[in-house]
Order: structure tokens, then sequence, then C-alpha cells
């Protein structure tokens, strides 16, 4: 994520500060293209709609907005040059995509704020009546995105799975716009722009490739252009550990954006209900995660608008 010309160090306490101390992060992008009707059972997932429906990204963005997203994602999480050349484009295409995909959230955080300088929003009905900070991340997901056989969930990328593969696979992404991989190349590319990790855990502990949790927020805590750390697409049942746990080796702002509770199949490409966990629960939990430290709160799969207007309802005392 990124604004050219800002200073990393105090980038993120600017934008806190302008929120009003919390943000608020939208939530599942792949989980609204398919309620508009999109097919992303697709190696590039909501990528697919960069190519297809970038309007409809668009609109998905303006929705999020419009429940109280301080930060909207772009839809590059698994757009990748290598699967852009996949699908049988060059790769001049496949860059002019990757930054597409920025520039729509762009364009969606433009309309939604002359939106707002118009009045054109019902306030009765939404979270937010005034003009607050908006701010658009880029999106570099995980290599196991990219494979697209649910390994980004394991981090599992097999025995012969490199630190200078990895670089070299994501540095092009890096300059158009895994922990120690990003961080090498952040410093080795001088890319001068604010960034935040984020990381999965399925036991509260270790993130998916079994290392500690602690020690990859340290590296993390290393690099000055991280000015964010935290956890995402994780049950929210185990949230609450997790911050505590990254807050023991940083004190940068603390990220969570955790999925619905449910489980990904990698072999049947489907979330599977594990322990019946509602949006209610999920929403639940966000006083304790910011009481535990958390400063931005947002969802990632399966969660919906309703969702990210239920955190700014509690972040910011908003009446149902």
């Amino acid at each position: 994520m990124g604004l050219e010309g800002v200073e990393p160090s105090s980038f993120m306490a600017d934008f806190l500060a302008g929120c009003g101390g919390y943000a608020v992060v939208d939530g599942g992008l792949a989980t609204e293209l398919e309620r508009h009707g999109q097919d992303l059972n697709d190696p590039l997932w909501s990528a697919k709609c960069l190519i297809s429906f970038p309007q409809l990204v668009r609109r998905v963005h303006l929705d999020y907005l419009e429940a109280g997203a301080n930060v909207i994602i772009s839809a590059s999480y698994q757009a990748t040059i290598q699967g852009f050349e996949a699908k049988g484009l060059s790769v001049e295409e496949a860059e002019t995509l990757i930054k597409r995909s920025v520039e729509i959230a762009c364009e969606a955080r433009e309309i939604y704020l002359q939106r707002c300088a118009k009045g054109y929003w019902d306030f009765f009905d939404s979270p937010k009546i005034d003009r607050h900070p908006v701010l658009v991340a880029a999106s570099v997901g995980s290599y196991g995105a990219y494979l697209a056989d649910g390994s980004e969930y394991s981090g599992n990328y097999g025995a012969s799975m490199t630190l200078e593969t990895l670089k070299e696979f994501h540095r092009r992404r890096l300059q158009i716009w895994p922990t120690r991989a990003y961080v090498e190349l952040l410093k080795e590319e001088n890319i001068d722009i604010p960034a935040w990790f984020s990381f999965s855990s399925t036991d509260g502990t270790n993130v998916v490739s079994g290392d500690p949790i602690i020690e990859c927020a340290n590296i993390a805590d290393s690099c000055s252009q991280v000015v964010a750390v935290g956890i995402n697409c994780t049950p929210p049942r185990l949230i609450h550990g997790l911050i505590l746990s990254i807050r023991k080796v940083t004190n940068k702002p603390v990220i969570i954006y955790p999925n619905s509770g449910e489980t990904y199949n990698g072999e049947t490409k489907q979330w599977e209900k594990t322990r019946g966990e509602t949006e209610e629960d999920f929403v639940s939990y966000v006083g304790k995660w910011r009481d535990a430290g958390a400063c931005l709160f947002g969802g990632c799969c399966r969660t919906t608008p309703n969702t990210i207007r239920a955190i700014s309802r509690v972040l910011f005392d908003k009446s149902s």
C-alpha cells in the first residue's frame, strides 16, 4: 500500500489521528463480486474482474466506503504478471492491469468524496456523516495466491522454494507500486512508500508456514517503510491472542482483518463452516481487539459491507 512522497514514520499516525484514533478497513472483495454474480473459480480469483468487469470492482469499493471504510484494498491480491501471462496477456498488459487495480480504487474514492460533498448519501442509514479520510492500499498477495491451490492457507510452497525465488517473483509487482522477502525488496529497491504486513494463522501462535508470529512481526518491525503489522484471513476467535503477541515486538499500529471464521478447502475451493461463527459473533470481538491494542479493523474472506458497517458503529459509537 502507499502514497508517493509520504514520510513512512509519521504516515500511519497522522492517518489514524485524522480518522479519530481508529480506522476501518474494507471487507471481502471476492465475496461481494460473487454476490453480484461473478464466477471466481479461476486462478486469477478476484483479479479476473480487472479484465472483464472493472466497473463492478469499483462498485464494490464504493459499497465499502458507504459502509464506513477508511481503507479500501485494491483487487490485486491474486494479480501477478505470471498469472496474467497464463491467460495469454503480454507482460505490458499485465503490468497495466496491476496498475489499473489501484486506479480503480482511487476512482471509487474520488466518486465517494464527491458524493459526500454533494450530500449524496442518505446519512440516516449511513454510519458516517462526515468526509472522513480514505486511504487506498495496493494489495500484494503471497506466492501461494498465485499458485491458486490453497497453499497461501498452509504456507507449503514446496521444499525447493528459496528466499531468492520469492524475491524475484514479487520484485516487479513492488516496482510497479513473504515477510523477509518483502522486507528485503523494500530496502533493495528503495521503495519509500508506506506498507503494512499482515499474516494468517490457524493456531493462534504461528503463521500458516509454521513460523512463530512473533518472529514474523519482529522482521516486519525492523523495516522503516512498514507502518503497521497485523493479521488477515484468520478465524476471529484467534485474533485477540495474536494481537497480544504482535504487541510484544512492535509499537507500530496493529491492523486486523479476519475472515468470517469459516475454513477454506483448497481441494474443493469452497469455504466450509467449522464452528458456526456468525457476523454478530465477529463484531462482538471488536471491542476486545481494540482493548488488546489493535488500531485498524476490517474483514477478509466472507465478510461483507454489513460487517464493516457494524465495525464502524462499534468503534465510533454509531447507533443502530
